[in-house]
């Protein structure tokens, strides 16, 4: 019954973050009226490729995320384990770097400057969340474990992974 259940919490949440961060929100209360653009030239292609790759970058973190770290990503359900794999590995924060993408593909492809402010706000909200609260959260669960991490993974920039270091066996003395 657990799996299912963390199956369903996670269903949930993928649901309804992105629902309404990149759906609701900025299509209801930022551009009122969306249109589907009358060319499909660069822009709104760009954009449509940007949402798609953010959307399904968004899924694979979060099946990631509850696969390896047993647990949701919400703040309320808080994963088991620091998860180190997958697109984690690259970057701390790959959640919230596939909303990013979402929501700006959304503004390319409508064209909308207003759902462009709203980006730039998510953004800056996005950041003061991860200081301000998750980044001292997850130092207070995980301890020395997050610290490395930290160290070793950028927050917001992807880059290559750093190899994993391994344990030299000690010298065999003379018997």
């Amino acid at each position: 019954m657990k799996p299912l259940w963390l199956l369903l919490k996670n269903l949930l949440y993928v649901i309804v973050v992105p629902g309404v961060m990149a759906g609701w929100l900025p299509l209801r209360l930022f551009e009122r009226r969306p249109q589907w653009p009358a060319n499909w030239d660069a822009l709104p292609l760009t954009g449509l490729a940007l949402a798609a790759v953010g959307l399904v970058f968004f899924l694979f973190s979060a099946a990631i995320l509850a696969a390896r770290g047993q647990g949701t990503p919400a703040f309320f359900d808080p994963t088991k384990k620091l998860t180190r794999r997958g697109p984690y590995k690259w970057v701390r924060n790959p959640m919230y770097l596939a909303l990013m993408a979402l929501v700006g593909g959304e503004a390319l492809l409508f064209r909308s400057w207003h759902i462009g402010v709203y980006w730039v706000f998510l953004v800056c909200g996005l950041h003061l969340l991860v200081i301000g609260y998750e980044e001292a959260n997850l130092r207070f669960r995980f301890g020395a474990i997050y610290e490395d991490y930290r160290r070793d993974v950028p927050r917001w920039f992807p880059r290559k992974p750093k190899p994993v270091l391994e344990t030299v066996p000690p010298f065999e003395g003379r018997r």
